[in-house]
């Protein structure tokens, strides 16, 4: 697939997942108005639809049917993102990362309210499971509750809010290498590598293919925050959306302070190669492949 291709492929794919995760949106009325319009605002802010889109592309990798396809799917592909969104709203507020820009726009906080803005991410969160467990209620298997069980724990203090919480508690303070790599296995890692296993077991693979490709998502995820971090102190705040420089002036420790710039970019194509090869491994689904070569080389 040349580059041209997968851009255009990847745009209409985008569009097509921003689609089906509006339709999951609450409706701007009553008293529910402000918190509504916080909430669609985090979502309809932009993103590059990551998370959903490894759920799909998953699924298809492992032969899911593509007659229910999108049933099996679209209600894990919206929570997923609801539950990513969540994460960055609450990641902006003043008492974490207190920054104000996010994808060139204000921060949900930043435009409603710190108030709102901690309720905006409470109410993704919880809309975010009020989908899955409709899911799960209406499914004629228990795939839907496994996929469910995956991205709850992946999502919860074994995983993603554990991973927030130890690199809160460490802010400016000295980390060491395993600390680190807890954090980026758990607080990036995670939701990655939930996305990758849910549209696994939702497509009917086995446990073992199913785990093969969480540790893809390890890997990918490992690859993205490394890229995230190189940004932080390569990029500029209109490549990337985002104040620049934003964990020095917040004393954290990164995978490049740590590493040395050097490092981090052969550990991103390291990583990256593994999470190819294991995909491979698995099935074929090219425009996968291409997907996270673009996530672990982009410039935003």
């Amino acid at each position: 697939m040349n580059e041209s291709d997968f851009k255009q492929l990847l745009k209409e794919k985008t569009a097509c997942i921003n689609d089906l995760i509006y339709g999951y949106l609450p409706e701007e009325t009553g008293y529910f108005k402000k918190i509504s319009e916080a909430v669609n605002y985090s979502v309809r802010a932009g993103g590059k639809r990551l998370r959903p889109m490894l759920i799909l592309e998953s699924y298809r990798l492992c032969g899911g049917s593509r007659e229910e396809e999108e049933k099996r799917t679209a209600p894990f592909m919206a929570a997923m993102e609801f539950i990513h969104t969540y994460s960055l709203v609450h990641d902006d507020l003043p008492a974490m990362d207190n920054d104000l820009l996010r994808r060139g726009l204000p921060t949900t906080h930043a435009k409603f309210g710190e108030d709102f803005g901690i309720l905006a991410g409470d109410a993704l969160l919880n809309l975010a499971y009020e989908i899955m467990a409709e899911a799960v209620c209406k499914s004629e298997d228990d795939t839907a509750a496994k996929a469910m069980k995956v991205i709850a724990k992946k999502a919860g203090i074994s995983g993603m809010v554990g991973g927030q919480c130890l690199d809160v508690e460490l802010t400016g303070k000295p980390m060491s290498e395993e600390q680190l790599d807890f954090i980026f296995k758990l607080k990036t890692g995670a939701l990655i590598e939930a996305a990758f296993m849910s549209g696994a077991i939702l497509a009917g693979a086995d446990s073992e293919k199913t785990e093969a490709l969480g540790q893809a998502g390890f890997l990918t995820g490992m690859a993205f925050q490394i890229r995230d971090d190189i940004l932080d102190m390569t990029g500029t705040e209109e490549e990337i959306g985002k104040p620049v420089n934003s964990d020095e002036k917040n004393n954290k420790t990164t995978y490049v302070t740590l590493y040395g710039l050097e490092r981090a970019e052969d550990d991103v194509r390291n990583f990256s190669e593994k999470a190819e090869n294991m995909i491979r491994a698995t099935g074929d689904n090219e425009f996968l492949v291409e997907l996270i070569r673009s996530m672990v080389s982009r410039k935003k």
